[in-house]
Formats: structure tokens, sequence, C-alpha cells
């Protein structure tokens, strides 16, 4: 495979998947300053121009041309056109089809199932577009709602890595999560 990029919008019942403008610069500095928001995240609390610089390096990741890379896109609230957070799937590995998912979301709007809308759909464009084999999600075993998010989409916690990185400081303990194609396709039926 030579790329890939999802035919954009990607739309839910209430949010549009898509790639990062310039103008998201607000909304997105309304999350990623947020301690409660980054806390589970790679990156740290960030200023406006923090943000900035960050929304520059993410402006080209609606596509994603080799293995390795991220599709990293905004999710917007299609009633407001608000972007309340971001979510991600990794193309791990051409070769052996894997991909890792990943998901922020604005404090505000967490608890009502949005980040569970957007996962789902980078679920479905990883397996039905991309034709990832399997998709793993990696997170700090305190991430108590991240990981009842990841078993309500129907993944399953496969290990429990302790000290397996540092993190913020830290030594940090981590949940794999993961999920087949074929597990995907029976969960749709």
């Amino acid at each position: 495979m030579t790329g890939f990029r999802p035919a954009y919008p990607l739309l839910t019942e209430r949010l549009e998947l898509r790639p990062h403008r310039m103008d998201d610069l607000d909304d997105l500095f309304a999350f990623h300053s947020r301690p409660e928001v980054v806390r589970y995240t790679p990156w740290p609390v960030r200023n406006r121009e923090e943000t900035r610089a960050a929304l520059e390096r993410k402006l080209p990741q609606g596509e994603v041309t080799a293995d390795g890379q991220w599709l990293v896109l905004a999710i917007e609230l299609r009633e407001t056109g608000t972007v309340i957070g971001e979510v991600l799937l990794k193309w791990a590995s051409e070769a052996d089809r894997q991909g890792e998912i990943g998901f922020a979301l604005h404090t505000d709007y967490q608890g009502k199932g949005l980040a569970a809308e957007a996962a789902r759909e980078m679920l479905r464009v990883g397996f039905e577009e991309l034709g990832l084999h399997r998709i793993v999600a990696i997170l700090d075993d305190r991430n108590a709602a991240s990981a009842q998010l990841l078993e309500r989409l129907g993944m399953r916690r496969e290990a429990h890595h302790l000290h397996a990185s540092q993190f913020k400081g830290e030594w940090a303990n981590e949940y794999a999560y993961a999920l087949l194609d074929d597990e995907w396709r029976a969960g749709r039926s």
C-alpha cells in the first residue's frame, strides 16, 4: 500500500472526524491546557504557543504514507462545530496489519459516550478501510475511564506490564488491550 487517506469527513451520529485545521487552535487549547485531560496523554499541559506548535505538526496527519505513522483527527461536535477532542489511529505495521488506537477528550464532554463514538469509527476505519488485522490500545493502568471505554468497544485486556515506561517523571504500569478483525466483524453483525 502506498498510503491511506479516508474520505473525509467521517461522520457518526453526533460527530465529524476530520484532519485538523489552524482554526482549531482555540478549541484545542481549551483541552490541551487542562491537567485532568493530559494526565494520561504523552504530552504535557500546553500553553497557547505550545498548542499552536502541536497543531502545526498535526496538520499533515490526515493521511498516513508509511507504517509507523499516526492518523490524527479532530473530534468535532456536529451540533456546535466545536472541536472537543482528538482520536488517533497508528498504522503500526503494514506487513503484519497491526494498528493502535488512542483518544483524548475535553473534560466537559466526557461521560456522554462521545469518545466511544469516535473510537468506534476509528476501529471501523482501521479494520474495514485500512485492512488491519489487529488493533491495540496501550494505557496507564490508573486510567479507569479509558479502560472501561475500551472494554465497551469489545477490546480485551491482554496484558498488565509493571513499570513499563518512564511517564511524566515516574514509572508507569500499562494495560494492553486488543481487538482482532474477525472479532470486530462478529461484534458488528
